[in-house]
Parts: structure tokens; sequence; C-alpha cells
């Protein structure tokens, strides 16, 4: 198995599609033509299961894209892989430009303020118009920060932080 580290998530299975073990899945990639370029994965199911297979087909639909792997032949199979994330060796991404990161990287980053003060870690990002939203979360209580420049201060990975300046509105 391949380490977390050693790879990316660029899409989840949402669910089924069609009678063939299709999957409908949602993009967890900006980048154009990513996931139209997938030939090997792992899937990564929610209880740590994992699953190599190779991609037979894919084609962009409305809101997402329809998958299919060669190890899921029907509806059955696809259901024990729902909410299961498709990774990626990390070796088959393309570095990104300075400043950009891939979610699976800022997804477990512990949030602090500029004056050190933990905020949570933050545990989804959420699209919107304007722009990604991260969900931090501390035991039940959950902050929404908005994931421009302006707002987040720095992310160092190798440290696991993430520091935010803190504007008005963000915490109770």
């Amino acid at each position: 198995m391949v380490s977390q580290l050693d790879t990316v998530t660029v899409a989840q299975i949402e669910r089924a599609f069609g009678v063939k073990g299709e999957v409908k899945v949602r993009s967890l990639t900006d980048v154009p033509g990513r996931l139209e370029a997938l030939t090997a994965v792992t899937v990564v199911g929610k209880d740590g299961r994992t699953l190599d297979t190779t991609v037979t087909h894919i084609r962009k639909t409305g809101t997402g894209f329809i998958l299919g792997l060669a190890a899921l032949t029907n509806p059955e199979d696809v259901a024990q892989w729902r909410g299961a994330l498709i990774q990626v060796p990390r070796g088959r991404m393309p570095p990104l430009p300075h400043g950009q990161y891939y979610e699976c990287d800022l997804i477990g980053l512990a949030v602090q303020t500029e004056q050190g003060e933990p905020i949570g870690v933050l545990d989804q990002i959420w699209e919107s118009p304007g722009n990604h939203i991260f969900v931090v979360r501390q035991g039940a209580k959950e902050t929404l920060i908005p994931a421009a420049k302006d707002v987040v201060a720095n992310v160092d990975l190798e440290a696991g932080v993430m520091t935010v300046r803190m504007i008005e509105g963000l915490t109770e």
C-alpha cells in the first residue's frame, strides 16, 4: 500500500451510475484535464481499505465525471466504495506554482492565528462562487475561514500548520 504522503487525492466517489459498475465522482482538483488523463488509480475507502485498479473510461457530466473502473463491474461493487477517495501517485502530478496546494495536503493541517493561538484542524474544504471555504474544527466548534490570500498568511506543509489573519466576524 502507498502511504498518504506519496499520493494525491483527485476525486471522491459519490454513487453508482448505471448497471455496469460505473461511478459518478466529484472532482477534487481544479487543474483542467487532470481527471481525463487518469489511467491507474488507488481507491481508498472510508474504512481504510484500498483497491488498486485501472480507469477504463471517463467522461464529463454537468457537475462531475463518470468513470469506469476495471475492478468495479456492477452497482453492488460500487456501493461498497461510496464516499471513497480516488488517489494517484504524487509523482504523476505536476508541481503546483508557489502558493498553490493540493486539497489533500491542506486537510489535517493545524490552523492558528498570527499570534499563535490555535483555531483547530482543517477538516474540509467547501467550494463557493467567490472562493473556497476552509472548515476548521476544534472539538464541537466549527470555524469557517475564506481561502483568500488576505486571510491565509502562511502555509507550512512540513510543520503541518496554516497561519491565518483573523478578520472581524471569523470567530465568535
